[in-house]
């Protein structure tokens, strides 16, 4: 039995999983717009989440994911990856590396990464030799996947971040997710929310 995918089915369902990869990519990015070289990259969080950090991180494992997996190495040397790094060096930015040099890594991982995706087929094989042996073996199906999966779930994080800088949400004004809810009516939602926590609690807080 031929289990194939069709052509014009592959492409499409590559042409909808890059669309999704590359709108998570620009949400990520543009929560950095606007603001200055310590509010991109203080924490402000007890886990050190920062946004310029989130960034670099997403860029550098996107290289590995669409480069090393499928035997396209990009060529790029990543030392915050290193055996010998500080921990979690992939997720903060140092004193020497720049804003615009992050942002051009980020550009570039992606720009390789969308050169892998249009050239392999969905069901190419890969291997993540950083994941455990039973379930090493992938699909770069499964990789686009997981690769929307956690660039999404960094872009939620930077626009929780972006929103206790300056109180920013969203893709700013416009953008449909966020309803027709003025300033003003959102800090009126904000009461509503914590009343129905307080209530449902007993009082507690």
């Amino acid at each position: 039995m031929n289990t194939s995918i069709p052509d014009d089915t592959e492409d499409l369902h590559k042409a909808t999983l890059l669309l999704y990869l590359r709108r998570r990519r620009e949400d990520l990015v543009g929560k950095l717009e606007g603001l200055g070289e310590y509010d991109i990259r203080r924490p402000l969080v007890p886990s050190g989440t920062n946004l310029l950090g989130l960034v670099k991180h997403v860029a550098s494992v996107q290289l590995d994911y669409f480069g090393e997996v499928f035997g396209r190495p990009s060529g790029r040397l990543l030392p915050w990856l290193a055996d010998d790094a500080e921990p979690e060096a992939d997720m903060w930015a140092t004193p020497e590396e720049s804003r615009d040099a992050i942002l051009d890594l980020h550009a570039f991982s992606a720009a390789h990464s969308d050169s892998t995706i249009g050239a392999l087929p969905l069901d190419a094989p890969g291997a993540v030799p950083w994941w455990p042996e039973e379930r090493r073996s992938v699909t770069l199906h499964q990789i686009l996947v997981h690769m929307v999966s956690e660039t999404a779930q960094h872009a939620g994080h930077a626009d929780i971040l972006r929103e206790l800088i300056d109180g920013s949400i969203g893709r700013g004004p416009g953008d449909p997710n966020l309803g027709a809810l003025t300033a003003e009516g959102r800090t009126a939602h904000a009461r509503r929310v914590d009343a129905a926590a307080r209530a449902a609690s007993g009082g507690e807080g």
